[in-house]
Formats: C-alpha cells, structure tokens, sequence
C-alpha cells in the first residue's frame, strides 16, 4: 500500500450508487485504491463513474454484493434493502455512507460546509477558488461542479472540501480543520424536532474544528462560543443583470451567477480559502467565472415559445425565495415557476411558507409531492396541494395552477410561457426532467 492508494485492497459496494453523495464517495474510494462496486434502483447518468472505471448494476439484489465487501448505505437505504440484508446474513461489514466520507475527511485538511441552505454552492465555490489558487484540493460535494464535470475528485494539494449533511446528523461524522455553518432552519422534520434541536446539532458540529467560518448573525455566533472564529456577511451586494458584485475584505468580487444569497455563499467560501491558505486577491479573482453547482440556477435552454427555463434544486421556503428573487434580477418579462414539494413531512409543516415564497411568481404552477423515502399512507391529507392552495391564499390574485403530473404541468406550461418568460423548475426531486421536456 502507498500513500497514494491507501485504501489499495479494500473492497467496497455502493446501495445507491448513482446519488450525488454516494457517486461522489465512490469516485473518490476508486481513487484511493479500493475497488468499487455499486447498484441503483434506476439507470441514472453513470458516465462519470464509468469513466472512474466503476461498472454499476441496474437494480437491487443479494447478487449484486461480491463476498467479502463493505457494504456503504446512505440513510435512504432501510435495512429491508436486499443487498443489506444478504450483507448482514454473510457477517459483512455495513458502512454509512456519512462514516465512510468521515474516513475520507481524515485523510487531508478538510474544509467541511454544512447548513441547511448553500451547502453545495458554497463548498463548490471553495474548490473553484483553490483550484484558481493552483491548489488542486480533493472534493466530495453534493452536486457536479461546472467547471470540473464531476461531483467529486482527489487532486495532489493538502486539502480536501466536503459538504457535510445535516439531514441526518452525518456531519458529525466529519474530521474538519476548518468548519463553515451558512445558516441553521428546520427543514428535515423527521430528523429535527425544533430548530433547538437544529441549532445544537451545529454546535456539535462547530465544535469538531479548531477554525470555524460562521454566516454573522448573532444565533449562529453564539453556537461557536469562544472558538476561533471569521465571522462572514454581505450585507448590500450590489445585484443587476444576473450578477452579483461586492467587496470582501477590501477585495472586489464579481460572480456570473445572481442573488443575494450567492454572494453569501461567495463570501463564506472566500474566508474559508483564505484560512486554508489561499492568496485573498486570487481566489476572489478565480470566482469571477464560476458557473455554479450541479441543479443550482442551472439554465437548461429555450422553450418553443422563446422562454428562458432554469432548474434549481430549492426545496425549502427560504431556498424557493431566494431563487426567486434572484431570478428577478435578470429581469424578465413574466417570472414564472413550477415546483414539486419534496416530502411528505416538510411539505406537511411548511406548506404555508411555501405558499407565501411562491406567490414571488407572477405565476406559480405546483405539482404533487416527491416522496423520496417517505410513504403517502403515512401522511394522509398531505399532497402539493396543500401547497397550491397557501400560493393562491398569499399571491394577490396571481394565477396559481395545480397540476399534479409531468404530462399535465408540460402541457399547461408550453401553452402559457411566451418569449422573454423566465420559468424556473424547482425541487429537489425529478423536476428536472420537466424542465428538459419543456426545452425539448
């Protein structure tokens, strides 16, 4: 074993492989020595793992798990999984997917994101910034950086960016040397009672590093206590155009991509590269042609009618108002919008915040739930329209459609959108292939 490939020998198999967090892990593991297999349940985009030399199974089943291997599972995988379970009858080893990326992080200095909103621009904007500093870091992110193609990837320089999950607590997982919070809401109600509850998992997780990059605001100051700590803000960015364009630290920064909340996220990922020892000036100058993340602001083309269509992953109230008001920069005609809640729990808690962020539309087009790893039955009452019903309440007479299915929202969409429309498909879910379908 060199140091190169320390993980030469290991043997591992992915449940799920085809996710943004575990394609990454596994690129990642391929990378370190281990040779990797994997399944998923529907063929996805695998072309970045096959370019890895990982050759995934399309479906679960007990043949699948080669005798001897680490099983990696992300919280998504119950224990009923087939691959899990011949994996336990065989006596062999079950990884969370949140441990493994834990082992990971242990190998560099790690810089670690987490926050309910802005985690993977954020940490995305960190690899671009070192990677224009000549730093060559290692990465494993939620979601494909533009630049690189890929959502993951084990350059030669000391460090390493991680998005660290808190939906189900992963993050603690993590050995960070630096640990950026970009905010604390509830958003996962099946993982978080209150936000006190919330805000003491960030504090547990502040706590993991010596260094600590924090969104300057007095609640999530306070999670860091003493520690040492760089406080970040942009308080009045200046937004046209679809730009965004500030001055951090007497340095000025121009981002391609709008809102406010990038800015942010710009800022909170400068004072992390500035602590793991990037030149301020360069790294500022290198987010000067960041394109975004994978599924953040993402354009997807031109619809028949001549409409601009974008897809963004906000699944979340503040998320969707965000994007929208960024949105609002590039100054549209009309901003139309079309979103798929995602979950039956937080769609259950929040639909009247969703309501109220939607109505930023001048027309808002809601479709059914994606349920991820939850079961209608157990949420009875609780669909998207829910969510329909609090948009039509807050938008001022703004049409508002219901529309359940892809086929219903595609054919309400093309009838309605026109050239110098903006529509936006958000969620977390498969929307995006509506967003194709519209483009197509």
């Amino acid at each position: 074993m060199t140091d190169e490939t320390p993980w030469q020998g290991r043997q591992l198999h992915f449940v799920g492989i085809g996710g943004a967090g575990m394609s990454g892990l596994a690129i990642v593991a391929r990378a370190l020595g281990a040779q990797v297999t994997g399944s998923d349940q529907a063929e996805a985009s695998f072309d970045k793992l096959l370019e890895a030399g990982i050759q995934p199974v399309v479906g679960h089943g007990p043949g699948n798990v080669p005798d001897g291997a680490e099983l990696v599972y992300s919280t998504a995988i119950g224990p009923d999984n087939p691959e899990r379970a011949i994996a336990r009858e065989r006596g062999q080893r079950e990884v969370h997917r949140g441990d493994l990326l834990g082992e990971v992080s242990a190998l560099k200095r790690c810089i670690a994101v987490s926050g309910t909103h802005g985690k993977t621009t954020t940490a995305a904007m960190a690899v671009h910034a070192l990677r224009g500093c000549g730093l060559d870091p290692s990465y494993v992110i939620g979601g494909e950086l533009r630049s690189t193609g890929a959502n993951a990837g084990w350059g030669s320089g000391e460090w390493l960016v991680v998005e660290g999950d808190e939906s189900d607590r992963s993050m603690l997982a993590l050995h960070p040397d630096i640990a950026v919070l970009t905010n604390a809401e509830v958003d996962h109600h099946a993982t978080y009672g209150s936000r006190a509850d919330v805000e003491e998992a960030f504090r547990a997780f502040l706590a993991l590093a010596p260094r600590a990059v924090v969104w300057d605001r007095p609640e999530l100051l306070a999670l860091r206590g003493d520690g040492d700590m760089v406080p970040f803000d942009v308080p009045d960015p200046d937004l046209h155009g679809g730009a965004a364009r500030f001055f951090w630290e007497g340095v000025p920064v121009a981002l391609r991509v709008p809102g406010a909340h990038n800015a942010r996220n710009a800022a909170a990922a400068l004072a992390a590269c500035a602590l793991a020892g990037a030149q301020p000036a360069r790294a500022a100058a290198a987010l000067a042609d960041f394109q975004g993340a994978g599924r953040r602001f993402a354009p997807l083309g031109r619809t028949a009618s001549g409409a601009e269509v974008y897809d963004d992953y906000a699944h979340h109230p503040t998320e969707v108002e965000a994007t929208l008001s960024a949105a609002r920069t590039l100054e549209p005609r009309r901003l139309v919008t079309a979103f798929q809640p995602h979950l039956y729990s937080r769609t259950r808690e929040l639909a009247a915040d969703f309501g109220r962020a939607l109505a930023l539309a001048d027309l808002a087009c809601v479709l059914d739930v994606y349920p991820a790893r939850e079961r209608a039955e157990d949420y009875p009452g609780v669909s998207g329209r829910l969510v329909a019903e609090a948009a039509a309440d807050a938008a001022a007479g703004r049409e508002v459609a219901w529309m359940p299915g892809f086929d219903d929202a595609e054919h309400f969409l093309r009838a309605v959108l026109r050239e110098g429309d903006l529509c936006l498909v958000l969620g977390a879910g498969d929307i995006d292939e509506l967003g194709r379908r519209l483009v197509g």
